[in-house]
């Protein structure tokens, strides 16, 4: 596999991953911008305007045809977080060339396809397509009114908003209701004209062909300096501070635990050691989360933590019986002390690293995690390729993962309870 970057104009890049791996193409086109209050609702509505039809493809059921005559192509575009940024995500994934009846250009027919969603949105005197809009906006407040209907997720965002109140990475990416409100039409499409001229631009494609530079909607995209927020660990070293105790009543059957830790872990290019410590800690189904509270205490139906690079935090993740929350905060809080004192052995760290090798060959099985891998680089400002990255999990040392352990302090803890 060969990975390669190729510049088309200032703020706009080409991602090339060829393989010969897949029957199919994918493409994907990522428009990242700083995560602002005053545009996030807009950005997030955007997507989802632009999925119901373009200039020449007026509406979805248009789309969908022309994606069934591609071999039954499929399309998606939707809206993420990645640290102070947000990224409308867009992905076409269609049969690959060599593997058609007639020869025809599948992906040809792909990227024009994406473009043409994506930078020729169907226009109506200057403004977006009113009844889209309309039912657009309808659809997002469901959405955001229904982020309490996923407990786990509404639990751990929770938790993140409470951590990072007053500031961006707090920001709910879906974006608020009462923004929705003052949406219209014309100001969305001024909205998303200004997006397209200031997003960071990255396409995502199997082989580089003319076409792409040739294409009318991309080349008439205009070079910008993207103003995006470039977040490691290295940006986001934290401060010691005094732990909150947030407890949120709502009506639920199960409690949920979540506790946001800080990493204060100072040293370059340490993400394998913090990776490896939250494995020990809570990825894995032999770590110390999982094993203590879950299986021995018996005190969660679940237990894990998941390693967040881009802000420095690891998140303890727990759905518990409510009346078990003090007992299960005790255990929890020993296994933080135990990785402190090094109460853990090098087979476990072994196991951390075979099951961190073990993740890092699945990403290059799959087309998505493998684009997802490399925007993260991108994203950065770092790159490491596959090699690298697995000689570097390897060459952590158990002492390391100690000193890492040692710098991480709560800083939330949060409990979603009736």
């Amino acid at each position: 596999m060969a990975y390669e970057t190729k510049k088309i104009k200032e703020g706009i890049t080409i991602h090339t991953i060829e393989t010969e791996k897949f029957k199919t193409n994918l493409i994907a086109v990522f428009l990242t911008v700083p995560l602002k209050r005053e545009t996030v609702t807009n950005y997030a509505l955007i997507p989802a305007v632009l999925k119901r039809g373009t200039n020449f493809l007026k509406t979805q059921e248009e789309i969908n045809i022309k994606l069934e005559e591609m071999y039954d192509a499929s399309f998606d575009c939707g809206i993420d977080k990645v640290g102070d940024n947000q990224v409308i995500k867009c992905y076409l994934e269609a049969l690959n060339d060599e593997f058609t009846l007639n020869n025809e250009q599948i992906l040809k027919q792909s990227l024009d396809l994406i473009f043409e969603i994506i930078f020729n949105p169907l226009i109506e005197n200057s403004s977006f397509k009113e009844e889209y809009v309309k039912t657009e906006k309808e659809n997002m407040k469901k959405l955001i009114l229904s982020k309490i209907d996923n407990k786990d997720k509404y639990a751990l965002e929770s938790c993140i908003e409470e951590m990072y109140k007053g500031k961006d990475y707090g920001i709910y990416k879906f974006g608020y209701i009462e923004d929705l409100e003052h949406i219209t039409a014309k100001n969305l499409y001024d909205a998303y004209l200004e997006l397209i001229n200031k997003a960071k631009i990255d396409i995502f494609v199997s082989e580089i062909l003319k076409e792409i530079e040739e294409n009318q909607n991309l080349n008439k995209l205009n070079p910008r300096i993207p103003n995006i927020v470039k977040n490691t660990e290295e940006t986001e070293i934290k401060e010691a501070v005094e732990p909150k105790e947030i407890k949120d009543i709502k009506e639920v059957s199960q409690g949920k635990v979540v506790i946001g830790l800080d990493i204060a872990y100072n040293k370059k290019d340490s993400r394998y050691q913090m990776a490896l410590y939250n494995v020990i800690l809570g990825e894995s189904a032999t770590s110390k989360l999982f094993q203590n509270v879950r299986e021995k205490a018996s005190l969660a139906y679940s237990a894990r933590s998941n390693y967040i690079r881009q802000k420095n935090n690891i998140y303890i993740r727990c759905g518990i019986e409510i009346e078990k929350y003090e007992e299960a905060l005790k255990i929890i809080k020993e296994q933080l002390e135990d990785m402190k004192n090094g109460n853990f052995s090098e087979e476990d760290l072994n196991n951390a690293k075979k099951y961190m090798l073990a993740g890092i060959r699945t990403v290059q099985d799959e087309q998505d995690s493998e684009v997802t891998y490399y925007f993260g680089q991108e994203i950065s400002g770092t790159f490491t390729t596959f090699d690298e990255y697995m000689n570097k999990i390897n060459g952590v040392s158990k002492d390391e993962i100690i000193e890492v352990a040692n710098s991480i302090k709560i800083n939330t803890i949060y409990f979603l309870r009736n």
